[in-house]
């Protein structure tokens, strides 16, 4: 039987998390000022974390913290408390990057479940059975997985390990994330939550003995071209096929965005999805026309 994926929001500020939740998402998720994969956002206090999960629960959604960076040696002894906070404000589970910090939550909120980054790059079921046996409940897949991939992921994975893919945002030119291109450009590693994009930054050909004549590479009518970065995500209109591959969780990206645009995207998704789930074994499946793509 088809189970009822979960559509999950991008929230970078209370006011985010509300209105995702009143426009039809599921579940949020968010971060606090440290240790969340976005430096660069608002984020929550605690406090206001709190305020969000009453806000959510008392909807019947659930929120989901970042703790999804690397964190050096002397960062560790924050994480005791930070995951304490947490737990206590009422999330309901960890997104988790790092093996010491999937360690850290279980032994310091074993009741709030654990799912494992993206940033892992989880990308074959044997990877996410090790995840699922160090105690995950979930596994974010890698972004660049198709979606035989992942029907075979979950052909081959217990049945309680949920399974959670991006349907919608940014796409990051790397594996799983895993780039340096911001460190070395910028100085703010990705891997840290820090990344300044440069991969969407315009490039110019320049040849060696010719300096300062910039030449047009082709890829678009003004002078320079975004050679290195890779087109925003839009499942809506196949969003059928992801459900089918056997997802538990259709995660659109955005923590930086807007209220604005985190509810439209939200509104545009639940409508795609509710439109599939009224009629899940149709082969046929069509966008309602006031979805826009």
């Amino acid at each position: 039987m088809l189970q009822q994926p979960e559509l999950l929001a991008p929230a970078g500020s209370l006011e985010t998390l509300k209105y995702a939740v009143m426009y039809g998402a599921d579940a949020v998720y968010c971060a606090l000022p440290e240790f969340g994969m976005r430096a660069a956002p608002v984020n929550l206090t605690v406090g206001e974390l709190r305020e969000g999960c009453i806000f959510a629960h008392a909807r019947g959604k659930k929120v989901y913290l970042t703790l999804n960076t690397l964190p050096t040696n002397e960062e560790l002894s924050k994480l005791p408390q930070y995951i304490q906070d947490a737990a206590e404000a009422g999330v309901d589970a960890f997104i988790i990057a790092d093996l010491g910090v999937l360690a850290l939550a279980k032994k310091y909120a074993p009741q709030v479940e654990r799912h494992v980054s993206t940033q892992a790059g989880i990308t074959n079921y044997e990877a996410a059975k090790v995840c699922y046996e160090l105690g995950a409940k979930r596994v974010v897949l890698a972004r660049e997985l198709p979606l035989t991939e992942i029907a075979q992921i979950r052909d081959n994975c217990p049945a309680d390990l949920e399974l959670e893919a991006f349907v919608h945002g940014a796409m990051c030119m790397s594996v799983s994330g895993r780039c340096l291109l911001s460190s070395y450009m910028a100085g703010r590693s990705g891997n840290r939550g820090e990344c300044a994009q440069p991969c969407r930054w315009k490039y110019n050909l320049v040849e060696e003995h010719r300096p300062g004549q910039y030449m047009e590479i082709g890829e678009t009518p003004d002078n320079g071209s975004y050679i290195l970065n890779a087109n925003d995500l839009c499942t809506a209109p196949f969003i059928d096929l992801i459900c089918k591959a056997g997802v538990d969780s259709l995660k659109i990206e955005g923590r930086a965005k807007t209220f604005y645009y985190v509810a439209s995207v939200v509104s545009a998704y639940r409508r795609a999805l509710d439109t599939f789930l009224a009629d899940p074994y149709n082969d046929n499946f069509e966008l309602p026309d006031d979805v826009i793509e």
